[in-house]
């Protein structure tokens, strides 16, 4: 337990980000309003750009299957997928449109999704050995995260794979991009500071875990140094074979992320909220002395120059230049084809509306295709072989030399910028249609639809071009920068300090040593890297513009469009909106009625169970049984927003885990059940686990409850009572009230005959997930009335007759008496 509060301290990592950000914060503000007071900027863009492309829309929903891991079993979910792309899986469609709250919410920043489990079992073989679950169809689907808990789905066809894993990687590519650019101060601020302190720790490269909002990266950032040291003074502590051994760890990483999560979130906010708090203070200061810092700043990095330029050369000439057109040449190739791939679908869906209007279809057609085009930049799956292009990108051979760890960093950001130059050339498309129609009217649609097409191709080039330049400058800096700081620190490091006394008291807040040290470094390299990017261009290698080039039917007041609001194509034409295309999903300040249209529409196959139905037509897999004691869960969603049993929520918790609890359900005697009570005693003893292990016993505690006995013969079972609810709902449609008030009655009886065919079994293990080697199978320590919300259920015993009392051991003496139900609880030290 000391170990592990000692680990969970962050006082550590929090003092050097209190530190870091607030001077990286003064000195982005000082950047930023510099930069509006000199101007200048780049090229200006020939797109249209709109604000939030999104609002009123949903991305996608449907149903598949989840595996739970508190009680092992796969179970139906209906998934929503709002435009904050973060997932929401609730027990059903109809929970999902009555507004109740989701079971499960999952922020995809940081996940990666798979499609095997040969890569699921790639990625944990570094902390686990092999995967615990045995997928429930060959179409399985997995969010994998290094710290936070891991998601298991499955679908029932290829097509449907395909479809929920483009959405699921468009939710992790959104999420991941959760450093808003708008942000001209607090985003530089944050993120020199994280890169700083990975530099203190030696860490000078490309970082995948940089992902998710800032309390995320925080957490990453902690958890890259804290879990390693937790794994190896938990780890060996773990009990039972070796699948719960990994689930318990995968439960106690988690459980100590969100807290670690918890405590970032706070650090950030209140490190934000002061700096704010300064914000105006200082930035009257610095439009006042702008003049002053500016001039002292350039005396500093002159003399800073001098010392690291020298160096910096060198370098450059032996590690650097030789390498810089294959590193310019290995990002070129994927990410223009991506684009070009961009440019082709864009074109494609405009001859296809086209087509359809010289075809003669009616107007409402056209409103449909129009709002399809609409969102077609945020339609995942049309947009994948987008993504697959530039997921090509390979840097093998220069990852280690320049410490990359991953190409991820670049292909997720080129991904981002080309659904953002997808979705202006739709905008500016539609925008530029809108004006036509109005000036020259709706005569002779086509020819106007291929006007505006044509104007819009020739601006997408351009600011293509544009956006894939500014891409290879800002990754070769990423890659070569790092490298030099590695390789001149240990020299000039030292020497830095004594520059400190060169800057007046009064700028040093905006003026840092080590901040000028690396634009110095940035300078030596700059100019290489502009000359063979535009060196590229001059060649017009991979469609690249030279920046010279203006476009001669250039638009120098097509902004103003972008001013006007976006135009509604159905409800302008008539159409109808498209089947499938809303969602169940409520619009934030809307009506009651109002709905949000969804991006992506639902596969809906034949024999595949809707939604909304029970989960009984799950399909059956060896090693995943369905129990009749789980199949309903009833009105769990109406109780309000769930908790989260299933990790560990404290150090207490993952104690438990360590010095694990087991629960028995043993019969007493109906001969002296008076010599039984409820009570606690202190004892000494031993037990032989499954694995063979001896465990200490300290405690015994008995709880007497009473049970009316019941043939199991004489109760009507789960499935008979749906059978019933399900026919009298055909008989009886028009009598709803009636329908639900049978629904629960239902249900309440349903829960009775479990309850009563749960204490009636013979003993369940969950302490080591004995897999049925051994007669006596407790459960671990959790509450056992509330098995359907513990994290750390056992799969309960199979091959027994249920009909049957099964004589077990009283005690732990190893007497065989028929006793009747008690729970007894044995705390292993």
């Amino acid at each position: 337990r000391g170990d592990v509060f000692k680990l969970l301290d962050l006082s550590d990592q929090q003092s050097t980000i209190e530190d870091g950000y607030p001077n990286q914060y003064s000195v982005a503000l000082f950047n930023s309003v510099r930069f509006e007071i000199e101007g200048g900027g780049g090229t200006q863009s020939q797109l249209l750009h709109r604000k939030d492309p999104l609002a009123g829309r949903s991305i996608f929903s449907g149903s598949l299957f989840q595996y739970l891991e508190e009680n092992r079993k796969w179970r139906s979910r209906f998934v929503s997928v709002p435009n904050s792309y973060t997932i929401s899986l609730y027990e059903s469609k109809t929970a999902h449109d009555r507004g109740l709250h989701p079971k499960v919410t999952i922020n995809c920043a940081g996940y990666k999704a798979l499609t095997s489990m040969e890569e699921y079992t790639e990625l944990i073989n570094t902390s686990l050995s092999t995967p615990f679950i045995k997928c429930a169809s060959q179409f399985p689907l997995i969010l994998w995260h290094p710290y936070a808990r891991h998601h298991y789905f499955c679908v029932m066809t290829e097509k449907e794979q395909n479809k929920w894993h483009a959405v699921l990687q468009d939710c992790v590519r959104h999420r991941n991009n959760g450093l808003p650019e708008d942000c001209t101060v607090q985003t530089p601020a944050f993120t020199d500071a994280v890169r700083l302190y990975r530099q203190t720790k030696g860490h000078y490269g490309t970082w995948d875990m940089m992902c998710g909002a800032p309390p995320q990266i925080l957490a990453n950032l902690v958890m890259e140094t804290l879990q390693p040291e937790l794994r190896s003074v938990i780890g060996p502590r773990l009990k039972g074979k070796l699948q719960q051994r990994q689930r318990d760890w995968m439960l106690i990483s988690d459980a100590v992320y969100r807290q670690v999560l918890s405590q970032t979130t706070g650090q950030y906010d209140a490190l934000v909220e002061g700096c704010e708090a300064q914000r105006a203070p200082l930035d009257a200061r610095l439009r006042t002395d702008m003049d002053q810092i500016i001039t002292s700043k350039e005396h500093v990095s002159s003399k800073i120059r001098a010392l690291v330029l020298p160096k910096a050369e060198q370098l450059l000439q032996t590690s650097v230049q030789p390498y810089i057109s294959s590193i310019l040449e290995a990002l070129m190739e994927p990410t223009s084809r991506g684009f070009s791939e961009v440019r082709d679908i864009f074109f494609k869906e405009m001859v296809d509306i086209s087509k359809n209007s010289l075809n003669g279809a009616g107007k409402d057609k056209l409103g449909d295709h129009m709002e399809r085009l609409s969102m077609l930049a945020f339609h995942p799956v049309k947009m994948q072989s987008c993504y697959e292009k530039v997921e090509q990108l390979n840097l093998e051979g220069l990852q280690q030399r320049f410490d990359v760890a991953s190409p991820s960093v670049f292909i997720s950001r080129a991904q981002i910028l080309m659904r953002e130059q997808m979705d202006n050339a739709v905008y500016t498309f539609m925008q530029l249609l809108q004006q036509s129609l109005e000036t020259q009217g709706e005569d002779d649609m086509c020819k106007t639809m291929q006007r505006c097409q044509d104007r819009v191709l020739k601006k997408y080039d351009y600011d293509s071009s544009t956006v894939r330049k500014k891409f290879f400058r800002e990754s070769l800096l990423q890659i070569i920068i790092p490298y030099m700081l590695q390789q001149l620190s240990p020299s000039c490091s030292p020497e830095l300090p004594r520059f400190e006394e060169l800057i007046f008291e009064d700028f040093s807040r905006f003026l840092l040593v080590e901040n000028m040290f690396e634009e110095v470094v940035l300078q030596s390299v700059s100019k290489d890297i502009m000359m063979a990017v535009k060196d590229a261009a001059l060649q017009r290698r991979h469609n690249l513009y030279r920046d010279s080039m203006i476009l001669t039917n250039s638009d120098p007041n097509l902004h103003l469009l972008g001013e006007n609001p976006q135009v509604d194509w159905a409800t302008r034409f008539g159409g109808d909106e498209p089947e499938g295309s809303v969602g169940g999903g409520r619009v934030e300040g809307g009506g009651s009625g109002s709905r949000r249209r969804q991006v992506v529409s639902m596969i809906q196959l034949d024999g595949v169970p809707l939604p909304f139905e029970s989960c009984l037509e799950v399909p059956g897999v060896e090693l995943i049984p369905e129990e009749d004691a789980e199949m309903l869960e009833g009105n769990e969603e109406d109780r309000g927003p769930p908790g989260e049993p299933k990790s560990p929520d404290s150090v207490h918790g993952i104690r438990d885990l360590i010095n694990p609890v087991v629960e028995m359900v043993l019969p007493v005697s109906q001969e002296s059940p008076s010599d039984v009570s409820t009570r606690t005693e202190p004892t000494t003893g031993t037990v032989t686990m499954q694995d063979g292990l001896q465990e200490h016993v300290t405690h015994v505690t008995t709880v007497v409850e009473d049970f009316p006995r019941k043939s199991l013969r004489d109760k009507t079972s789960p499935q008979a009572i749906l059978q019933q609810l399900v026919g009298s709902r055909k008989q009886e449609a028009d009598k709803e009230h009636q329908e639900e008030a049978a629904i629960k009655n239902a249900i309440e009886e349903i829960e009775i005959a479990v309850q009563e065919d749960e204490r009636e079994r013979i003993t369940e293990v969950s302490a080591a997930d004995l897999d049925g080697e051994s007669s006596l199978r407790p459960p671990l320590a959790s509450d056992f009335s509330s098995r359907n919300d513990s994290g750390f259920q056992s799969q309960t015993n199979e091959g027994l007759d249920e009909d049957e009392p099964q004589p077990i051991p009283n005690g732990l003496n190893g007497e065989d008496k028929v006793i009747d139900p008690v729970e007894v609880e044995v705390v292993l030290a």
